[in-house]
């Protein structure tokens, strides 16, 4: 979670040892990011990136545009340096941001200026920038495919798309397949997320529905492969992940990354 020397070699090594394709990199805290290390651990590695973040609760862009953007343009400062292909997310809100009541007209037009702003300022730095629909317990900005697809076609800027996370479908949308079909004019990017948040096979999402329907779309993006083990404090509060959701590290790897490539190949993916 902390990208500096020691957490980028790490995470680094671990992702090319384990034959992924790309790496996501977590850019919660952009200002302690160090750019310029890990461009140089990437190219050694020859390993692609993208970067996602949740906004802090301080600069949440349904309240606080302004500190919104100056984050966001931070942050994509340092995904430009990082050399990531894009930066994604919910770089709407924050994880965990819940008013108590549906989004107000006020609220929902912030974000789109936010979105705007930093959608445009990405583009000038040769960034795609994703916006990530989350479940009801985590905002109540944007839960589903339809709303995601709703604010990019408000903005219209052409370097935007939409991120799908198959743990969120599971609870928002009326079947993971719909949720992609929704979605499948904007879907660059997917999180291959277990019901469970742990190890992708083991849990009670439908990958056969899933993927079949990623190639019924002819989907040529991101599948990102996504568990939640060992989170530190602020990241497990806004997931609620409160106990070990797998085994271990090398149990979300060892059996989840092998289940979904295989997953992936059948269904003509990859």
């Amino acid at each position: 979670m902390t990208w500096d020397a020691a957490g980028a070699s790490r995470a680094i090594s671990a992702a090319k040892a384990s034959g992924m394709d790309f790496i996501e990199i977590a850019l919660l805290d952009p200002a302690s990011t160090d750019a310029a290390l890990g461009r140089d651990l990437l190219e050694k590695a020859e390993l692609p990136a993208v970067c996602s973040l949740g906004l802090p609760q301080e600069v949440w862009a349904s309240h606080n545009p302004t500190g919104a953007i100056d984050f966001l343009k931070l942050a994509i400062k340092k995904a430009a340096g990082l050399g990531a292909e894009a930066l994604s997310g919910v770089t709407y809100g924050g994880i965990g941001e819940r008013s108590g009541s549906p989004p107000t007209v006020q609220e929902l037009d912030n974000v789109a200026t936010v979105l705007e702003a930093a959608a445009k300022y990405a583009k000038d730095h040769g960034l795609a920038f994703g916006i990530e629909p989350v479940n009801r317990y985590e905002t109540h900005l944007i839960n589903t495919a339809a709303q995601g697809v709703t604010m990019i076609e408000r903005i219209g800027a052409p370097n935007m798309f939409l991120h799908l996370d198959t743990y969120h479908m599971n609870i928002e949308e009326k079947g993971a397949g719909n949720g992609i079909i929704a979605g499948r004019a904007h879907l660059k990017y997917i999180h291959l997320s277990e019901s469970d948040r742990g190890t992708p096979g083991q849990g009670t999402c439908d990958w056969d529905e899933i993927f079949a329907t990623l190639a019924a779309i002819n989907f040529k993006g991101g599948l990102a492969m996504e568990s939640f083990i060992n989170m530190p404090p602020e990241i497990g509060y806004g997931l609620s992940v409160w106990r070990p959701v797998a085994e271990s590290a090398d149990a979300v790897i060892g059996q989840g990354l092998p289940f979904l490539r295989g997953k992936a190949q059948q269904y003509g993916l990859i």
